[in-house]
């Protein structure tokens, strides 16, 4: 390793004089991270990049941190052009330094290199808002569709590139639990950690097929690679991705859901499962991906590894309560791990009523107390078109994409997402009217296939309230949802009540108000044992 050198140090100083940096006069600000330095002075935010080699980034030369530079200007302007404006160079100026402008001579070397950046207020972090108790929870349905539109975007990996595949995604992993274990001597978190190992081994020989095929699918891409709360802002109002990984491809090109898993994980150990479960809902709504719940435990253990790794070296280099809080941190994490390989409980559950039963409004505390997944027929109907889920498609009654061949089309599509979301060990909720018997009997028949309990959320309120809910909605055009009144008066014409046998797996709910599901649960359970709700 190559430590700052006292010449750096020296820039530093420099820099920090008042009127070197534009908008220093009154004084210059300083942020130190492991790898940076970020000086504050007026509207802006300036980083200077540490001389270091690390093995895993190289900043040793002023030409490695001028490339470092232009990458994080180039990575964070996809997601925060606002805050990221331009690399600038530094050049000697007799006994000091200048900031920008041209070569003071024909061939001259610029000392050193800054991003510059627009100065924020750390109040605009969302670790900040969460801390202060001032984060909505809404935030993160337009914090996941600017993530998965990022995603979409992003340059993707090619097989044969060393990123993605089974033997680049387990090097890593394996490399973390050697990292930590040569740092911790208590025979309990050493049991813990080779127990979270065979886990972790175990589910790279299952998921190595699957790490190629989503690597094969596009799904490996150039993404963010350091997505926690501290690294998300709110610029005028909406949530964005910042300081994405510029020194290592490695970290950097990875599949989409790991980028992901990221952000669950730091939501899950700071005790925030519901904003966790709300933001994976919202993403997997707008990607698509449901495939990639499969890879989601593993990942989210990869990340927690990485922060117990950290805690661990972070141990061994201090002493007394230090030390304590750093092995304690370690034991959080990899219980985080270890909670990753707990039997699931999944199920398939369908949403049933007509338009305006509050089937999606009203499922949303399963969803994000219940960590259960939500399909939305009005959302998958739009995207077997190849139509945005707020597109109006201009469809009439029965006809365009609610033909009886399109519903039919999605009710398939539906049911195909409830096998993968199953089989990667979640419970599934299917969002759709489900007004036909035969409709509601073909999932059935797939919950027994399956092996899973099956369950008819049978969601209802008076027509004059269904008729005002779907007026309301129509008008304020903001739902997949294209019914309207017409809709609704064919459905209610039309719906075939529950069977017997069906009355015998359902749940009915009043949406008349907002529905108790604390005291919903006991009848729930009897149907799905396996349902959880704190």
């Amino acid at each position: 390793m190559r430590e700052e050198n006292c010449g750096e140090r020296g820039l530093l100083r420099q820099l920090m004089q008042p009127g070197v940096l534009p908008g220093s006069d009154g004084g210059v600000g300083l942020i130190e991270t492991h790898i940076s330095w970020v000086l504050l002075a007026g509207d802006y935010a300036w980083k200077l990049k540490k001389p270091l080699d690390l093995g895993f980034l190289d900043f040793s030369t002023v030409g490695r941190r001028r490339e470092a530079c232009e990458a994080e200007l180039r990575l964070n302007r996809r997601t925060a052009p606002e805050l990221y404006e331009a690399v600038v160079p530094v050049w000697r100026a007799g006994e000091g330094v200048r900031v920008g402008g041209e070569a003071p001579a024909a061939g001259a070397v610029a000392d050193d290199y800054l991003v510059r950046m627009r100065r924020f207020e750390q109040s605009a972090l969302l670790a900040h808002r969460l801390a202060a108790g001032a984060l909505a929870p809404e935030l993160f349905d337009r914090l996941a569709r600017h993530v998965a539109d990022f995603h979409a975007v992003a340059a993707v990996a090619k097989p044969g590139e060393g990123f993605g595949d089974a033997a680049a995604v387990l090097a890593p992993v394996r490399q973390n639990f050697a990292q930590v274990r040569e740092r911790i001597e208590d025979p309990a978190l050493r049991a813990e950690l080779a127990r979270v190992e065979a886990w972790v081994e175990a589910q790279a020989v299952t998921l190595a097929s699957v790490f190629d095929a989503r690597l094969a699918e596009g799904r490996v891409r150039e993404c963010h690679g350091d997505l926690h709360l501290g690294n998300l802002i709110v610029l005028e109002g909406e949530p964005r991705l910042f300081d994405a990984i510029e020194f290592s491809a490695e970290l950097r090109w990875t599949d989409v859901v790991a980028d992901i898993a990221f952000l669950v994980m730091d939501l899950q150990l700071r005790g925030q499962d519901v904003l966790a479960n709300r933001f994976l809902n919202a993403w997997l709504e707008r990607s698509g991906d449901y495939g990639g719940l499969r890879l989601l435990p593993w990942y989210v253990s990869y990340r927690a590894m990485v922060r117990a790794k950290i805690a661990a070296i972070r141990a061994s280099q201090v002493d007394g309560e230090a030390r304590s809080e750093s092995l304690a941190e370690c034991a959080r994490y990899l219980a985080l791990v270890a909670a990753q390989a707990r039997p699931t409980a999944p199920a398939l559950l369908i949403a049933s009523g007509v338009s305006g039963s509050g089937k999606s409004s009203q499922s949303q505390p399963l969803v994000e107390q219940g960590g259960v997944i939500r399909v939305r027929a009005d959302v998958e109907r739009k995207r077997l078109f190849g139509l945005d889920a707020m597109a109006a498609s201009g469809s009439a009654l029965g006809g365009g994409l609610y033909s009886a061949e399109a519903t039919a089309r999605t009710y398939a599509r539906l049911a195909e997402l409830a096998r993968t979301v199953v089989a990667a060990g979640y419970p599934v909720l299917l969002d759709a009217t489900f007004l036909r018997r035969a409709q509601r009997r073909s999932l059935a028949e797939l919950a027994g296939v399956l092996g899973v309990p099956f369950v008819i959320l049978a969601f209802d309120a008076p027509p004059e309230v269904l008729r005002e809910r779907v007026r309301r909605r129509a008008a304020a055009g903001k739902d997949a949802s294209e019914a309207d009144l017409a809709v609704l008066e064919a459905q209610l014409r039309t719906r075939e009540p529950l069977e017997e046998e069906e009355l015998e797996r359902a749940l009915p709910i009043d949406t008349r108000s907002a529905p108790d599901w604390r005291a919903l649960m006991p009848a729930l359970r009897q149907l799905w044992p396996g349902a959880a709700y704190p």
